[in-house]
């Protein structure tokens, strides 16, 4: 059985080279070519930011093994360590708190291992604090991405077959999606997690079977509209097949709403696993977890307070950053939006 650490760096460079693949596929294509320069122009901040934090998320999964460890040297060498491990020394911990750059710990003034060179202090177990903050992205971006890939498939196949065919089958699809959406989305969470576990792809199917539902919503009403165009009778009295009408004319169509929908649902995904991880089900590393185990420091005298505020500010910055360019992405493939523009 392979390694986890094989599988990360296997699925880092399936997704590296599937991104590559997109964007060269999409500058051909001189609409999504103009539509992705329009976006950089729009938001090149917040998009900048963006593309930081999926670098460091990339950094993170690709790992490997070190050397066999000399005699005498620490048996964690033997651990696999990514690189953003590997931009940290291996024996970094402290014994407990330290302040930003402080020189003594917190509690009792002893002298540090590594006095003034943790930027963002250390936590309770010694911990450094800008290392957890760095490794929380992988979790954020691994919760928003894979889930996502998981909504889309499912919002497409139920929408557009409930919206194209019509009928009973439309009838069942929209009985499921009210269902759903009756349903409480945090209990309907923690029972799904309760069943299926506490893993990170565990996580992400529980989000991924409550997130789907409003984007379903979304595909459903617009492949209604799009099944009574013109080209689309045209390509029915035809005798185009169903499947290639599909493929050829609706779901194109439908993807400037999947797209705008799928970013801007990015950052409800993270803050969901931020909820869990405050109810205790959340994924180990995360932002979230970090947020809840530094609620009880704020009691202390003195509180411990950076902790919280290293997590929440990384959290605030990812989900502001992808909020506006999901705002720019509307902005330029929204038909509407484009229309009231000119």
């Amino acid at each position: 059985m392979l390694e986890s650490h094989v599988v990360s760096n296997a699925v880092v460079t399936l997704l590296v080279l599937g991104a590559a693949f997109a964007l060269w596929r999409a500058s051909r294509n001189r609409l999504w070519r103009e539509a992705g320069r329009s976006v950089a122009r729009r938001r090149p901040i917040s998009l900048a930011v963006v593309l930081l934090f999926v670098a460091v998320a990339l950094l993170d999964a690709v790992a490997w093994v070190g050397p066999a460890p000399a005699e005498g040297e620490a048996v964690s060498l033997r651990k696999p360590r990514s690189l953003v491990d590997r931009a940290f020394p291996v024996d970094w911990n402290e014994r407990s708190y330290s302040a930003p750059l402080a020189r003594v710990e917190f509690y009792g003034d002893a002298p540090l291992r590594h006095p003034g060179r943790h930027l963002l202090g250390t936590d309770i177990i010694g911990r450094d604090v800008l290392h957890l903050t760095l490794k929380g992205a992988r979790v954020a971006l691994l919760v928003g991405g894979l889930t996502t890939l998981i909504v889309i498939p499912l919002a497409l196949l139920f929408g557009v077959s409930a919206g194209y065919r019509g009928g009973r089958w439309d009838d069942v699809v929209f009985f499921l999606i009210s269902t759903l959406a009756a349903m409480p989305g945090l209990l309907l969470l923690i029972a799904l997690i309760a069943v299926l576990g506490r893993g990170p792809v565990q996580v992400c199917i529980a989000l991924g079977v409550t997130g789907w539902v409003g984007l379903c919503r979304l595909v459903r009403g617009e492949t209604l509209k799009l099944r009574e165009l013109d080209y689309v009778q045209a390509a029915r009295a035809l005798g185009v097949s169903e499947i290639r009408i599909v493929f050829r004319h609706l779901i194109p169509n439908l993807m400037h709403l999947v797209i705008i929908t799928s970013v801007l649902l990015f950052s409800g995904l993270v803050l969901s696993e931020a909820v869990l991880s405050w109810l205790g089900i959340g994924i180990d590393g995360s932002w979230g977890q970090m947020i809840d185990q530094a609620r009880d420091e704020l009691s202390r005298d003195p509180p411990i307070t950076w902790n919280l505020l290293s997590a929440s500010a990384a959290l605030f910055v990812l989900i502001l950053s992808v909020n506006r360019v999901g705002d720019a992405v509307r902005d330029v493939l929204d038909p509407r939006t484009v229309r009231e523009a000119r």
